[in-house]
């Protein structure tokens, strides 16, 4: 058995048998390793420190803190009470706010399941009160939550640009049109199934431009929020590590002076989520180098390339197949993980085949959207259940409409890369 096929066989058995995912890739690469002279053992701990010495990589647990505090602070409230008046009058009124304001957070916090926590908690009740039912309430929360990691900031994108040596403001610029293909996708979807099940706006919430004018002014610092954020970036003043930690900063401000809503207790908080959320990254990235390391000295991303293409050279139907083995292991794997692990086996492929690689990034975020959705692993159907209290059998029949949607749309992504391109290169980004 080749070193190749042993690290294979290893880490496939490890995932079988429950083992963290981490802890599987760095058993797999050290039994690899012992079994025979294929590296020196000086490539364990200088393949983990090389994976963990990321400056990028402080970008993820400043955005996670940044979108704790701003859900402590009021903010998210004061995002959702100016959405609520533009379209709460509509059929799905309440179902489309939760997911346009889904859409406004993920600028600020870049992760999937927090983008449904925090709206979530506030809409889902909100909705149940309203006369709908816990199913659709649950089910475009969550939906509406996959947006989390496709509008910039993304933490998924922050690892891609990492593995891929991209930029992460190209990756950042790439994800605003896809971003909102699939919005408009998830408040299409909401608005059919609130008119096929008789959902109706709230009659409370008529649009009055007066009044809307008002609200703003009230919440102008909220509303702030994610051009603050991403207008540092895009002027050239800020990186997006340092992007990151203006938004804490705008948080904390916003929170304790202006709404006058955070305590300490909720700082503390915030840092204890960033801190579990980095720590799991590390630790991933870590053991994932190291497996990388195997990988890459064993030819495996030349031989994968040549079984492809054995089978087709047509970068579409390679696409394709990319996308429908994404879709398998995203009903087992967190999506972090999946594009750790499959991006430095992936992309040399894809720049043999002359796709893009900020094209082939935004189908690879998109297409992992979906694993958030499908059990047995959809965090986000998790989170959404429990605030919900409904079933996750439930809630994953009630969320197939938007798979549905969701899947329409990587396929758009797939056979129209301009989508993907167009801001970047019109920026100077591309290639």
């Amino acid at each position: 058995m080749s070193p190749l096929e042993l690290a294979l066989l290893c880490m496939a058995v490890l995932f079988l048998l429950g083992v963290p995912i981490f802890m599987s890739l760095a058993i797999a690469a050290a039994v690899t390793l012992f079994s025979g002279d294929v590296l020196p053992m000086s490539v364990i701990h200088n393949s983990l420190f090389d994976g963990l010495n990321l400056f990028p990589l402080l970008a993820i647990p400043c955005f996670v803190v940044a979108g704790t505090l701003m859900e402590y602070g009021n903010i998210t409230q004061q995002i959702v009470d100016v959405v609520k008046q533009m379209v709460g009058r509509m059929h799905g009124g309440l179902g489309i706010t939760t997911i346009l304001a889904c859409t406004f957070f993920a600028a600020i916090s870049g992760s999937g399941p927090g983008t449904v926590a925090a709206v979530g908690t506030i809409l889902i009740p909100s909705m149940i009160r309203n006369g709908y039912s816990r199913e659709y309430a649950s089910a475009a929360a969550s939906s509406g939550g996959t947006i989390g990691i496709l509008i910039p900031p993304s933490n998924p994108m922050i690892i891609y640009a990492i593995l891929g040596n991209l930029s992460v403001t190209a990756m950042f610029t790439a994800g605003f049109l896809p971003g909102f293909l699939v919005a408009f996708a998830m408040i299409s979807t909401a608005w059919l199934l609130a008119r096929k099940n008789n959902f109706r706006g709230d009659e409370s919430e008529a649009f009055e431009w007066r009044r809307f004018v008002r609200s703003c002014r009230k919440c102008v610092f909220a509303l702030m929020t994610p051009f603050i954020i991403l207008g540092s970036i895009y002027s050239g003043y800020a990186t997006p590590v340092e992007a990151s930690v203006v938004a804490i900063l705008y948080a904390l401000f916003v929170g304790i002076v202006i709404n006058r809503a955070l305590r300490w207790e909720h700082i503390n908080k915030a840092l204890l989520e960033g801190a579990m959320v980095c720590g799991g990254v590390l630790l991933i990235v870590g053991a994932s180098t190291l497996f990388g390391k195997i990988l890459t000295f064993e030819e495996a991303p030349q031989k994968l390339t040549a079984l492809v293409m054995g089978i087709s050279k047509d970068p579409h139907v390679v696409l394709l197949m990319i996308i429908a083995v994404l879709y398998l292991l995203g009903m087992f794997m967190e999506t972090l993980s999946t594009i750790i692990i499959l991006v430095p086996v992936l992309l040399p492929m894809i720049l043999e085949l002359g796709i893009d690689p900020i094209h082939f990034g935004i189908i690879l975020v998109v297409t992992n959207n979906v694993a958030m959705l499908t059990p047995p692993l959809g965090v986000n159907l998790f989170v959404a259940s429990r605030i919900g209290g409904v079933s996750v059998e439930r809630l994953s029949v009630a969320v197939l409409p938007y798979l549905a949607a969701l899947t329409a749309s990587i396929l758009v992504l797939t056979f129209i890369p301009s989508i993907s391109t167009f801001l970047p290169d019109l920026l100077g980004y591309g290639k």
